[in-house]
């Protein structure tokens, strides 16, 4: 079992081998081709979510990129 934090909330993990691609898949996120991860405050390339596996203490953070236009 590994606790982390979740976009600031912890989290308890029932098993000690989950990838980034399956917390995606257990938090539901939304849009998830469009996110992007923060773990312990470094980026995740996209390529290596299903082999980056968490451990206890860790921090992750969901994040979108919204742009936005001038007037």
């Amino acid at each position: 079992m590994s606790k982390i934090q979740v976009n600031g909330n912890e989290q308890i993990l029932e098993t000690d081998s989950v990838s980034v691609l399956e917390l995606i898949k257990l938090n539901k996120v939304l849009n998830a081709d469009m996110v992007s991860v923060q773990l312990n405050g470094e980026f995740v390339d996209r390529e290596v979510y299903s082999s980056t596996v968490l451990k206890d203490n860790d921090e992750i953070d969901f994040l979108y990129f919204m742009g936005g236009g001038a007037n």
